[in-house]
């Protein structure tokens, strides 16, 4: 069963009304949880930082503390990627199959699969579907679900060269 649809996030982004637990990592801090991927994950973790680009939605690189190749940020408030976290609840929610999740919903944007969330603060992360690795953006307050849609859109080659497609560790 193919959960995740290809659907343009930036038409279902304003229809979206969602409440998910948790906490941003886009904040103001300047510091990120680093993930602690398995060996074979943070090999592609590490390709996918050298191919990383230098500005992202206009806004340039400035990556979080502490520094990693499992982390990155454009911006303040940054725009946050991290690479080789834990696959995320939602992501295996049948609700979310069917599109009766209001919490979550998938889609596809220049063929890479996002899990769309909205945080219980009011911020944005999506996290990649469908590839050996989870990677996660993280929006900063104030931006929406919808403009997510042309950073991802940037970020969607370079996902591509370096995280191939294929089933993330179960962790």
């Amino acid at each position: 069963m193919n959960i995740f649809r290809h659907r343009p996030l930036g038409l279902l982004a304003p229809v979206l009304l969602i409440a998910v637990a948790g906490c941003s990592t886009a904040d103001d801090s300047g510091t990120v949880a680093v993930p602690r991927p398995d060996a074979k994950t943070a090999t592609v973790c590490r390709d996918l930082h050298r191919v990383l680009p230098e500005k992202l939605d206009g806004r340039g690189r400035d990556d979080p503390e502490p520094r990693s190749a499992y982390t990155a940020g454009w911006g303040s408030p940054a725009i946050i990627l991290r690479c080789g976290v834990a696959r995320p609840p939602k992501m295996v929610d049948p609700e979310v199959a069917e599109g009766r999740d209001a919490d979550a919903i998938a889609g596809g944007v220049d063929g890479v699969d996002w899990l769309m969330e909205k945080e219980s603060d009011g911020t944005w992360r999506f996290t990649t579907a469908s590839r050996v690795a989870y990677v996660q953006v993280s929006l900063p307050e104030g931006m929406s679900g919808q403009d997510g849609t042309p950073v991802l859109t940037e970020l969607a080659g370079v996902v591509k060269k370096a995280i191939p497609k294929g089933i993330a560790s179960m962790r």
